[in-house]
């Protein structure tokens, strides 16, 4: 295979190389095949090397928490990078600003601002994901959005180059960054306001209570499926569709929100795919809007799919 024989410079690697790694394991919905190659990098340094050295035509992908992510059946061509526990740590940088890896967690980065005595940050507990995958999409949640308190980001690019990209260098829109496919986010610079240290923990605590209430967290599920129209809440268009509760195979709209997909138990990536596509079609055709995906939907279908 082209990928293997592109992977000889993979015995030099100081992290983890692994052939045929199963993802379902690492991903919210426990459903998808696997990953051509597995790289969990030791380092930066270790991770541009490793790019700078792989065949440019073999695709590049990163792999955060796993949550909005459905990896389809037939698995993930090319290379999956999961930034692993040298990457997850967040660092006060000044009374206003901390400095993040790209594999931290958002509960993580509002905990640490919290004691460090730095407001703002605190939506950034509600998204279920990493550092790297919020600043790649532009992440946000009760009323913020990254690009609200980021002031740079170092990366990775595909060709193994490192930079450090300020705030307008990353295009930011509606759940979107103009980063190129293959570039790895290792890190993130953020800077909100002073703040108390009781407050920000009660809108911590408010957050958490919200999403409580409101997100079915304790399932297989992919976080948010469809971004907001434009004038419109995705939820409440999928629910005037007549939409929830709706079931393909064991994948489910669900009952608590209806802009969440359940995998109930044994449902393929197939069938969680299949009934959002399903959603989108009957959304369309109740109300006129079309709605898109946020979820991202990776790798081949699998044998039988449509």
């Amino acid at each position: 295979m082209t990928t293997s024989s592109a992977l000889i410079a993979g015995d030099a690697v100081r992290g983890s190389l692994k052939a045929a790694a199963p993802l379902a394991p690492l991903v919210w919905f426990k459903a998808g095949g696997a990953a051509e190659w597995l790289f969990e990098p030791k380092d930066v340094d270790d991770l541009s090397a490793f790019l700078a050295a792989l065949d440019p035509a073999v695709p590049v992908m990163a792999l955060g928490l796993g949550s909005n992510l459905i990896v389809r059946d037939g698995g993930v061509p090319g290379v999956v990078v999961r930034l692993g526990k040298p990457f997850s740590f967040a660092e006060k940088l000044d009374e206003t600003t901390l400095r993040c890896g790209g594999g931290t967690s958002g509960i993580l980065v509002s905990s640490t601002a919290r004691d460090a005595g730095i407001a703002g940050l605190e939506f950034l507990r509600s998204i279920p994901g990493t550092v790297g995958g919020f600043v790649r999409m532009n992440g946000g949640a009760y009323g913020r959005e990254v690009k609200d308190v980021l002031v740079e980001a170092e990366v990775v690019l595909r060709s193994g180059e490192r930079r450090v990209l300020a705030l307008g260098e990353l295009g930011y829109t509606y759940r979107h960054s103009a980063l190129p496919d293959g570039t790895i986010v290792v890190s993130a610079t953020f800077r909100a306001e002073r703040g108390e240290p009781a407050a920000i923990q009660a809108e911590m605590d408010r957050i958490a209570a919200a999403r409580e209430a409101s997100q079915p967290l304790r399932s297989k599920t992919g976080g948010s499926t469809f971004k907001n129209p434009e004038g419109h809440k995705a939820w409440e268009l999928v629910d005037a569709a007549g939409c929830r509760g709706l079931t393909i195979g064991d994948a489910q709209v669900s009952e608590k929100h209806c802009n969440f997909l359940l995998n109930l138990g044994a449902a393929t990536s197939a069938d969680i795919e299949a009934l959002g596509e399903e959603v989108i079609r009957r959304v369309k055709a109740q109300s006129g809007v079309t709605l898109e995906w946020e979820i991202q939907r990776v790798g081949h279908y699998g044998e039988g799919a449509a």
